[in-house]
């Protein structure tokens, strides 16, 4: 094939996965998930005040506090479409598509390879772990976006020695900074990439001195922000983690080791064997990954581990240097690097969320099997070839099935996602939008609860919430109904107001609201 056709073939062939990978995020948003869960509504109400008041903060303090950047991006739909399910949550849509350009990118970049590129941007197309987290309102969404270009910048820059890829790169780094917790222990990879170069390539700092100068200076003026925010409000530092920290004492228990111990198994097993239990974060029991993108990925995660420490032994033995040594060290320290904020804490394990930052080099991982098996093809017959060819084809087909049926069927359809995304909540802010005008409309509910309700109506006349300790105090005038999700409190309304009629709504057995009217 000629090189023309073959370019344009990549072209074509990544235009489709990247097309498959926005419907895939972007299909039936409003049912599926089935819900608005509450975290993803505060960021919604954030946006909000920020759109009435101007205010578009670095740091928002509410909800253990959430870095700005994703919350003021998620202003900008609100602002154009108003608060909707699909507002709320097109951020993430569209950063969730752009990550598997960005893995693209990179792959294509450490191997050297169009063909890595397009493999790593299919597995994470249709990962049903990406596509459940870009369809999430969560800011965490971000960190695989971020690092997958600032390292594609980053590495491009070191081959060819050009400041712009530096420039680009550093500016991109320091955004994360803005995005997630997480993220904060990013600068561990970019440290080990060093240390390694500096190992494998000769006369590295003078080489790069100015360079890595200028990747620094681009990614303070990003970060410079964030830096005089939490200069100015040190209370923003803290956070929910440290309570949950496996250095806590209320949760090791005084054995510090076992604790580490238990929680490093459990965020490794994730990925093959036991995956994570929340059902916002992925289809329980089964592991993260499907059952060949999980061999692939251990069976390359392996084979990279023992290729760095024999390209080590060799630089150290027999003066070998060796370029595959300092990205293999690079890529094992952003797999550890980004899997240390699921580890080092001990609550909610495994935690798919936390790990977030692990999934572009977990998919990278994953390719080095098939870039293998392909590689071997051209050294055997005709029948063979044809035979190799037909099992990646059909292995292909399985994980783009396999994870679009699981999400699009199974989980979708599942009672305990539709729990865990409160979709009632979502049924209920729907319900109160078909009252006559006039009509008095109170919300039975606790602080979490109410606010998916009140940002999907949060100009919605003659709406009041009110807490169940409240309840006796109620006085409605005039026309009036009563929505509630706790079937408990039933009677208590009753009691209060025999008269009124009990309407039960539901979708699922326990995905219920009752609504109380004259």
């Amino acid at each position: 094939m000629k090189q023309k056709q073959k370019c344009f073939l990549n072209v074509l062939m990544l235009l489709a996965i990247i097309a498959a990978a926005f419907f895939l995020r972007f299909a039936d948003i409003e049912n599926i998930p089935s819900g608005i869960y509450p975290d993803e509504a505060v960021n919604g109400m954030d946006a909000l005040r920020a759109i009435e008041t101007g205010n578009y903060q670095l740091f928002y303090p509410d909800n253990n506090g959430r870095e700005g950047l994703f919350i003021n991006i998620q202003a900008f739909f609100i602002k154009l479409m108003g608060p909707s399910v699909l507002s709320l949550k097109l951020a993430s849509i569209l950063i969730g598509t752009l990550t598997v350009f960005g893995v693209f990118l990179l792959s294509k970049e450490i191997f050297r390879s169009a063909r890595a590129g397009l493999i790593s941007a299919y597995l994470t197309a249709f990962s049903f772990w990406a596509i459940n987290f870009s369809r999430i309102g969560f800011r965490a969404i971000m960190v695989p976006l971020i690092l997958s270009f600032s390292f594609y910048f980053l590495l491009k820059g070191f081959r060819s020695k050009k400041y712009s890829p530096f420039i680009f790169s550093g500016l991109i780094f320091g955004l994360g900074f803005h995005t997630y917790i997480a993220f904060r222990i990013a600068p561990a990879i970019v440290g080990a990439l060093f240390v390694f170069m500096l190992i494998t390539q000769k006369h590295f700092i003078r080489n790069f001195w100015k360079q890595i100068i200028v990747f620094g200076a681009a990614t303070l003026i990003t970060l410079s922000p964030m830096i005089y925010e939490f200069y100015t409000h040190p209370e923003y530092l803290e956070s929910r983690s440290a309570s949950i920290s496996v250095f806590a004492p209320e949760m090791n228990q005084g054995k510090l080791v076992p604790t580490i111990a238990r929680s490093f198994v459990l965020s490794l097993v994730k990925y093959n064997f036991w995956g994570d239990q929340n059902w916002r974060h992925n289809y329980p029991p089964y592991p993260i990954l499907d059952p060949i993108v999980g061999i692939t990925f251990l069976a390359g995660f392996l084979y990279v581990i023992a290729k760095a420490f024999h390209l080590l032994w060799l630089r150290f033995r027999h003066d070998v240097h060796d370029e595959k040594l300092y990205l293999y060290f690079f890529l094992l320290a952003w797999f550890f690097a980004m899997l240390a904020p699921e580890f080092l804490t001990a609550e909610g394990l495994p935690h798919a969320l936390r790990a977030i930052g692990t999934l572009p080099v977990v998919m990278i991982f994953a390719t080095i099997p098939f870039l293998w098996i392909m590689g071997k093809i051209p050294k055997h017959g005709y029948s063979l070839r044809v035979v190799i060819l037909s099992v990646l084809a059909g292995a292909f087909i399985f994980i783009a099935t396999f994870n679009t049926l699981k999400y699009f069927v199974f989980f979708k359809n599942n009672q305990k996602q539709h729990e865990s995304f409160n979709a009632n909540l979502k049924d209920m802010a729907y319900r109160l939008r078909t009252y006559p005008a006039g009509t008095q409309k109170y919300v039975i509910a606790e602080s979490m609860e109410r606010i998916p309700v009140k940002f999907l109506n949060p100009d919605l006349p003659d709406t009041h919430y009110v807490y169940p300790g409240e309840l006796d105090s109620l006085q409605p005038q005039g026309d009036f109904v009563i929505l509630l999700t706790d079937s408990h409190l039933i009677g208590r309304v009753r009691s209060q107001f025999p008269d009124l009629t009990v309407t039960e709504y539901k979708n699922f057995p326990d995905d219920k609201m009752w609504e109380l009217k004259q």
